[in-house]
């Protein structure tokens, strides 16, 4: 299973949000800290707002934080929330399927269990499992340590 860019940056964003928990952070602040496009980055934070897996609060003060604890934050919810328009193949999605071998295809059902196992594995973890170190994700980050 490969990951798109889209929940690649996803999955940075969580780890900048709770490094600097309980602060605030510009969709700016993050796009610099990864040299990423914020315009694109914007797209993939709406996403994690809509989730339910950020706050986004507008205006002279306003940034992003995490809408949860970073221990009640699943990472295979998130990796769903962000991967929800990519399809392994092209028989898995919403769409019509061109390919001539689906009325006998084999090959369905093991991808099937294998996103299955993916998850599953993905579920087993936190957003706090993998930003244990806060501190040193910080000074790595450049984020400055929350009250």
């Amino acid at each position: 299973m490969q990951l798109g860019k889209f929940t690649d940056y996803g999955l940075r964003v969580l780890v900048h949000l709770s490094a600097a928990a309980p602060e605030r952070v510009s969709v700016a602040k993050v796009a610099a800290t990864f040299e990423l496009s914020e315009h694109h980055l914007a797209k993939v934070c709406s996403r994690l707002v809509r989730g339910g897996f950020l706050v986004s609060e507008r205006g002279r003060n306003g940034g992003l934080t995490l809408a949860r604890d970073p221990s009640e934050i699943r990472l295979g919810a998130a990796v769903r929330c962000l991967s929800q328009d990519t399809a392994l193949v092209e028989c898995f999605g919403s769409g019509p399927c061109s390919c001539r071998l689906l009325p006998m295809c084999g090959v369905k059902q093991p991808l099937a269990e294998a996103m299955t196992a993916f998850f599953a594995t993905l579920d087993r973890y936190t957003l706090a499992d993998i930003s244990r170190n806060r501190a040193a994700l910080r000074d790595l980050l450049g984020v400055e340590a929350g009250v």
